[in-house]
């Protein structure tokens, strides 16, 4: 992995705000004490790139706020070897998180100039993950069932394809709302046919674009 010692106290701090904020999850923590957040934005960003903040990236998109990501992440309850599926792999940050927790992940980014900015990113820092361009709300049915899926922009509603694509026990993180506010849902597959819904707190996504959720 590629890193530069300037960003040790800086993160070191972010790691610790997570933790007052309300992230309970070690290992969570853990991975992200070890992402170099700063490699995936502008150099003109860097001093604000340990800040619990989301950042341009470009395209209309962002990395997402730390916080956010330890949440999504802490809902997956992801185990070592799971295999995880992420909708919008822009910097590759989520990615990166999911990775450094043992997960094999596959990663659908429907812009193509963040596809290939994330897949040499990933490569950079030597983390290994299933990337692909095009319509995340279909999810990725080749390599389904999913032990959990992850969705990083908001969405209209929850696109049954996702839903589907988990294994038995899996869990679908997603944000739900309109386009100022979004609530975060956790959707686990009891069976064949039955799902258990829990949804938390509030938060602010960029739209989810695709088939199964926001037009264009």
């Amino acid at each position: 992995m590629i890193d530069d010692r300037r960003f040790a106290r800086p993160r070191k701090k972010l790691v610790e705000e997570l933790r007052e904020k309300g992230i309970q999850d070690e290992r969570v923590l853990m991975a992200i004490s070890k992402i170099p957040r700063h490699s995936l934005v502008d150099t003109a960003l860097h001093s604000k790139a340990y800040n619990d903040t989301a950042l341009p990236i470009g395209m209309g998109q962002t990395i997402s706020q730390p916080y956010t990501v330890a949440r999504q992440t802490e809902l997956l309850e992801i185990e070592q070897g799971n295999k995880i599926l992420e909708i919008g792999t822009g910097s590759s940050y989520q990615c990166m998180v999911l990775c450094e927790m043992g997960a094999d992940v596959f990663s659908v980014e429907r812009h193509n100039e963040l596809y290939h900015r994330a897949k040499e990113a990933l490569r950079n820092q030597g983390y290994k993950a299933m990337l692909k361009a095009g319509d995340g709300t279909l999810g990725w049915s080749t390599y389904a069932p999913y032990d959990g899926i992850v969705v990083t922009a908001g969405a209209p509603v929850v696109p049954q394809d996702l839903i589907k694509q988990l294994t038995i026990g899996g869990k679908l993180v997603i944000p739900v709302g309109d386009n100022k506010k979004q609530m975060m849902l956790k959707i686990t597959r009891v069976s064949e046919s039955e799902y258990h819904q829990e949804e938390f707190d509030n938060f602010k996504f960029v739209p989810l674009i695709g088939e199964k959720g926001w037009d264009n």
